[in-house]
């Protein structure tokens, strides 16, 4: 009788544990560079993502009637350590921006304009990457250099 339990304890145990494994893998994003997305287009196409990048402020285009809005992001570096040696998360952002050598992504979002939304910012975009290689933001999270000290989060690796 007392087997009988064990058994049933170890087999609900491990239903659970299943069920965490494979629901945590479900709803998993890859954080990503601009770059490195560059260099993984395909694998990543049609994946939930979340891309880290600097706002190109000459590339906003806003429609006020249909809240479309499109802009670009360039690569920045995702290890805090290496942006603190580049002399701060400002100048990492404006020396990205003005370097037109750096992998760029365009972006679209539907939705009200953010008013963080502007050149130099930092952009935290989680969304989709289309065939076509446009990014398709779900939710934006954006820092101006001047109000946050803080550099880029840490990188996920595969």
């Amino acid at each position: 009788m007392q087997r009988k339990f064990i058994i049933g304890g170890i087999l609900i145990l491990a239903a659970i544990v299943y069920l965490i494994i494979s629901s945590s893998q479900a709803n998993a994003q890859y954080f990503l560079t601009v770059e490195e997305l560059e260099a993984k287009k395909q694998e990543m196409s049609g994946r939930e993502l979340r891309i880290s990048g600097a706002v190109i402020g000459d590339s906003i285009q806003f429609d006020p009637k249909t809240l479309a809005l499109s802009f670009d992001i360039v690569h920045i570096p995702g290890d805090n350590t290496e942006i603190e040696k580049l002399g701060g998360l400002a100048e990492v952002l404006h020396q990205a921006v003005v370097d037109t050598s750096r992998p760029r992504l365009q972006v679209v979002y539907n939705g009200p304009r953010p008013d963080l939304l502007k050149n130099e910012a930092q952009a935290i975009i989680t969304g989709t990457l289309d065939e076509a290689g446009v990014f398709h933001a779900e939710e934006l999270l954006l820092k101006c250099p001047t109000r946050y000290d803080e550099a880029v989060p840490a990188q996920v690796e595969n």
